[in-house]
């Protein structure tokens, strides 16, 4: 239906970049004349849409530079799966409410319960809401600090880390931390605190991370930073991991 449309308007959407219109637009004209909708509303039409694919593309942008896992997005979780959380925080914590303030989030649980797909699905929440967001393993973030002392572009990395509204650290608190991986992991939560919101997974409770830093004061001093700003999601129950294997249905035992 597209051949509706003129040369002329065609050149004139894709001067202005609007050029996905001039697939749908036919379509839009075609309803506007049945329905014979007053000029202002159909422009309100056309332009919201245009606008809602706007905020869609920018989103998924958003996402990809956050290196969020598409797959991993609160929509797909599976609500039939044996897991135990506490969903009255979930959905507050959906809201993004915990952003605005600079609060921080915990999620914590066993091996496979689920932690990184709900801490990247409130990843991709922030990016629709336009937040930017990064993802990244605690010992991989850790070996990027380390790398970049090499290169001399340690000062960058961290403004990267410190300067996204939420910074997402999956597998915190796993390995035992040399001086200066320790010392990196103060100054980036010391930073952030009260400043930007951080979200962390973790295996483990809170009050063994401190033996995981080679400086017990430093180590107290930073996650009692973290934990006191921070909502706690405990999750416990089977493993989600069966339920993502290639085949398997959704809600299928």
């Amino acid at each position: 239906m597209s051949e509706l449309l003129s040369p002329e308007l065609r050149s004139a959407l894709r001067r202005l970049k609007l050029s996905p219109m001039i697939e749908t637009l036919p379509e839009r004209l075609r309803l506007a004349r049945e329905r014979t909708l007053p000029y202002c509303d159909f422009l309100e039409l056309i332009l919201a849409e245009e606008c809602e694919r706007r905020n869609q593309l920018a989103a998924s942008l958003r996402a990809q530079k956050a290196r969020l896992d598409p797959a991993l997005q609160l929509e797909v979780w599976d609500d039939t799966a044996k897991i135990t959380l506490d969903r009255q925080l979930l959905a507050e914590l959906t809201s993004l409410r915990f952003l605005e303030a600079h609060h921080n989030v915990l999620i914590l649980g066993p091996v496979g319960v689920g932690k990184t797909h709900l801490a990247s699905g409130l990843g991709h929440f922030a990016c629709r809401r336009g937040y930017s967001v990064l993802f990244v393993r605690t010992e991989g973030m850790l070996k990027q600090l380390r790398a970049s002392r090499l290169d001399h572009s340690l000062e960058r990395e961290m403004r990267r880390l410190l300067a996204v509204d939420l910074l997402v650290l999956d597998d915190f608190g796993l390995d035992a931390l040399d001086a200066t991986e320790s010392r990196d992991i103060y100054e980036v939560l010391l930073e952030r605190h009260q400043r930007r919101s951080t979200v962390v997974t973790s295996n483990r409770a809170p009050e063994e991370w401190l033996s995981t830093m080679t400086d017990p004061l430093r180590a107290q001093s930073v996650i009692d930073r973290l934990t006191n700003a921070a909502y706690e999601l405990v999750l416990d129950g089977e493993s989600y991991r069966r339920r993502q294997k290639p085949g398997l249905k959704r809600g299928q035992p």
